[in-house]
């Protein structure tokens, strides 16, 4: 039997992995190859980094399980070819990413290797309904997200595949070094060890994260997910980015979880389908990652100038707002950020700093271990009003009353404010340790005035949007 390429993306991962599968199931052996192509190359300095790290550990995985990661570097089409006539493989296989760029990409690769008389295959395993699958009762597509939760909430999500036993070849390609990549050199000076002790990687360590939720987190998710003081989440973005597990192992335990009566496990499987939701949009209106997802927005006077003070002032959490400034530290030294910090971080930056979301949406790119292309579109798009927000009014979070709600006792802002307390926190003086020398920042500086104050910045907003030119 000839050999199968199985050409490894966002899936790193063993269970639950239908190219995998199907590559397995030939009979031949399977070739499993990880690209670094312009897609990888364009990735900001956090995401690249964790990418190198769960390409590590994939790697060990797939030694331990009798197989191999070969590792090339090149335009993905140049590369499966080079490789199919060195090992002379019938089939490249592989999982379905569905995102403008990547989308653009694999269309072009199924179509030249089609072209060389190469079977082509790709499957669904990224999101669990594809997006061309869920449909309006008119036919179209969802643009809010309710109606397209009330559909799929009750869908069958398949079972997750069980792990194949992967067929080796003889002889094996060869392979670069991962660490001639580089992946984690822009991390240099910003603080990568910091930011490392904080990676949770492998798909293992994804299974035990679930696990741990499952068993003592999910009964509260209802309410401890809005509180940022409280470790009431799951963390499982970083690990569903990077496919470590896949969203039906995901689904199928928060859907056993509600059997067993527990309450926040609907909410858990409706943040999913939010997860869902981002890629669904993005599939049918690509042009939300790159432009205004509601095209009338582009009259909106937004700043779009990356120098002003005032954007620095929020990229280094120096606004003077507590909330802001804890979320945007959190961010720098764990590459997460708490989901209601994200909201505030952004209504702040686009409204209250009157600065276009795109500042934003490149300082996250550059700065999240799971950033995603859709989910961080989408969200930014949503706080900044131009994208599926349903509401019908212009909302402008106040970050005081976000604060009196979500963190009164103020033990998310302790945590990464040192300059307000006479004893900082450890994650909070370990800011200072993540950042570049030349920010000039330490822990005895005075803690600033706001560059914005709320009050000023929502009237400048509402002002802003009343007086649109659209």
């Amino acid at each position: 039997m000839k050999p199968v390429i199985y050409w490894v993306r966002r899936d790193f991962r063993l269970s639950d992995n239908h190219a995998l599968v199907e590559a397995c199931e030939r009979g031949g052996p399977v070739i499993p190859v990880f690209i670094c192509d312009e897609v990888l190359e364009g990735q900001g300095a956090a995401p690249k980094f964790r990418l190198g790290e769960g390409l590590r550990v994939f790697a060990k995985t797939l030694e331990d399980a009798g197989s191999r990661l070969v590792l090339r570097r090149g335009a993905a089409l140049d590369v499966l070819r080079e490789l199919i006539d060195e090992t002379g493989a019938e089939a490249v296989v592989w999982n379905r990413l569905y995102d403008p760029v990547s989308k653009e990409r694999d269309t072009q690769v199924k179509a030249g290797l089609k072209d060389d008389g190469t079977d082509a295959h790709s499957f669904a395993g990224h999101v669990m309904f594809e997006p061309w699958t869920v449909e309006t009762k008119t036919g179209g597509f969802y643009k809010v997200f309710t109606p397209m939760w009330k559909m799929v909430r009750d869908r069958e999500v398949a079972a997750p595949l069980s792990t194949p036993k992967i067929p080796a070849p003889d002889t094996w390609p060869d392979s670069d070094d991962l660490d001639d990549w580089g992946l984690g050199d822009a991390m240099h000076q910003r603080g990568r060890d910091v930011l490392a002790a904080h990676l949770c990687v492998g798909e293992d360590a994804a299974r035990g994260r679930l696990g741990a939720f499952m068993a003592s987190k999910v009964d509260g998710y209802d309410t401890n997910r809005d509180l940022p003081g409280i470790d009431g989440t799951s963390r499982l973005s970083e690990n569903l980015t990077y496919g470590e597990i896949s969203p039906a192992t995901c689904w199928h335990a928060g859907w056993a979880a509600m059997q067993e009566g527990k309450k926040g496990a609907e909410t858990f499987c409706k943040e999913l389908v939010w997860r869902e939701f981002a890629y669904h949009l993005a599939f049918h209106t690509p042009r939300i990652v790159s432009g205004n997802w509601k095209e009338d927005w582009d009259a909106f006077p937004w700043n779009e100038d990356e120098r002003l003070a005032e954007v620095k002032a929020w990229k280094q959490g120096r606004t003077g707002i507590p909330f802001v400034d804890a979320a945007m530290r959190e961010m720098y030294v764990t590459g997460t950020m708490h989901n209601r910090g994200r909201m505030i971080v952004a209504s702040y930056l686009t409204k209250h700093l009157m600065c276009h979301w795109k500042i934003g949406l490149k300082w996250f790119e550059d700065c999240l271990i799971d950033w995603d292309p859709a989910s961080n579109a989408m969200g930014w798009q949503w706080s900044a009003g131009s994208g599926p927000d349903a509401t019908p009014y212009f909302r402008v979070f106040n970050p005081e009353t976000q604060v009196d709600k979500f963190d009164r006792d103020g033990t998310y802002r302790k945590a990464w404010i040192a300059e307000r307390y006479g004893k900082p926190t450890k994650t909070a003086l370990s800011y200072y340790d993540a950042i570049p020398q030349r920010w000039g920042m330490t822990p005895d500086d005075k803690y600033p005035d706001p560059i914005v104050g709320p009050s000023e910045g929502r009237k400048r907003a509402l002002d802003a949007y009343e007086n649109r030119a659209f």
